[in-house]
């Protein structure tokens, strides 16, 4: 399992300072800290990360469970930046440190007189990964930066949604987790060419690169992908049906290989119409309304078993409730105990070397005093 405390943490070695508020700055240092790396979250004294006073609370302790998920791991610690003690401590701790993540907006760290050239002096190789919404260069870089922008400028929401109906965002913190990965990545990269440089990544930049083809496809075809709900312009059937049970079974045939065994599943291998990719997108509607029927005569559980034994890919649409019922999720450790808290295990699991969880995020200013003695002074 991933918790395993008798192998080596593959990022012992590496000392991190968060000054990154809210989600994405400091989600990056948490897949850091989840695989040992020595996690330091800087905040300000008059209420520390904004995360935590957003959203539900751990009834044990109060605590917000936003604020417990992004930092966990890491180190507390509160320095005032805006005075000069809080500078020299922080330059202090950057002699010490590998990677320094920030999300103010741009210039705000060279406002405080913390800017790239100042911390190099203090330590050459530093690495600097600079979380906003639009980048550190460009006409957009001052602009506030929030996920739901970035999910609007990077055209994720114009393509959710049902076809002649609005817009839709997603209904969780996607861009914000999502940065967290790009910055984690982006920031090992940096450290593995073993130099000091700033690492830029951008909410809008980050999200784009999920759109995959469709940035090709207008810049080569002009095409302009519509909203059409569930479905997909290229893998047809590919929606939500519900079954006889009221519950609902999401569909995939990207392959063409299994779209042929879904149609043969149906009952409508036969068709011409069904046979090639071309002639199943030409009757898109027709076909979506065959599944729907094929879907309505059987259980969720039936519908599945059906598709596993035809080698297809479907999959009940979960809640909560199912995913913290789910035997394989439980077999993989993907919801774990931290501190009496559940919460996701480990973004990927090492067979040599492990990440670990080992608390949740702490109170304010819990570590303040031993990492600052640390220092020697």
């Amino acid at each position: 399992m991933p918790t395993t405390e008798d192998k080596p943490a593959p990022l012992a070695d590496i000392r991190v300072l968060d000054l990154a508020t809210v989600f994405a700055g400091p989600g990056c240092a948490r897949h850091l800290a989840d695989f040992g790396a020595d996690v330091i979250k800087i905040e300000r004294p008059d209420g520390g990360d904004t995360s935590r006073n957003v959203g539900w609370r751990d009834p044990a302790d109060g605590q917000t469970l936003f604020w417990k998920f992004a930092n966990r791991n890491k180190r507390t610690v509160v320095l005032d930046l805006k005075g000069d003690e809080g500078k020299r401590r922080l330059l202090q701790l950057v002699e010490t440190a590998d990677v320094l993540v920030e999300n103010f907006r741009p210039g705000k760290l060279e406002a405080l007189g913390l800017g790239p050239d100042v911390l190099w002096q203090h330590n050459p190789k530093l690495v600097i990964t600079r979380v906003t919404g639009f980048g550190q260069t460009g006409p957009y870089r001052n602009r506030p930066g929030f996920a739901t922008v970035a999910e609007a400028m990077a055209g994720f929401a114009g393509l959710n949604g049902e076809a002649g109906r609005p817009p839709l965002l997603p209904p969780i913190a996607l861009t914000d987790e999502l940065t967290a990965v790009v910055g984690a990545f982006a920031t090992m990269v940096a450290l593995h060419a073993g130099v000091g440089q700033v690492v830029d990544v951008s909410l809008v930049e980050s999200l784009l690169q999920m759109m995959g083809p469709l940035v090709s496809a207008y810049g080569a075809l002009g095409y302009l992908m519509p909203r059409m709900g569930s479905r997909l312009p290229y893998t047809v059937p590919r929606s939500c049906y519900q079954c006889s049970d009221e519950r609902w079974v999401a569909v995939s045939t990207t392959a063409d290989a299994v779209a042929r065994r879904v149609m043969n599943l149906i009952g409508v291998g036969a068709e011409e119409r069904f046979a090639s990719f071309d002639g199943r997108t030409a009757n898109a509607d027709e076909l979506d309304e065959l599944m729907a029927q094929w879907m309505a005569q059987r259980t969720a559980v039936e519908a599945v078993a059906a598709f596993e034994e035809a080698e297809a890919a479907a999959a009940i649409v979960y809640d909560m409730a199912d995913i913290f019922a789910d035997d394989h999720l439980r077999a993989r450790g993907a919801i774990v105990e931290v501190g009496g808290l559940a919460q996701q295990g480990l973004i990927a699991q090492l067979s040599a070397t492990p990440g670990r969880l080992r608390w949740s995020g702490r109170t304010l200013g819990a570590d303040t005093d031993e990492v600052l003695a640390e220092l020697g002074d």
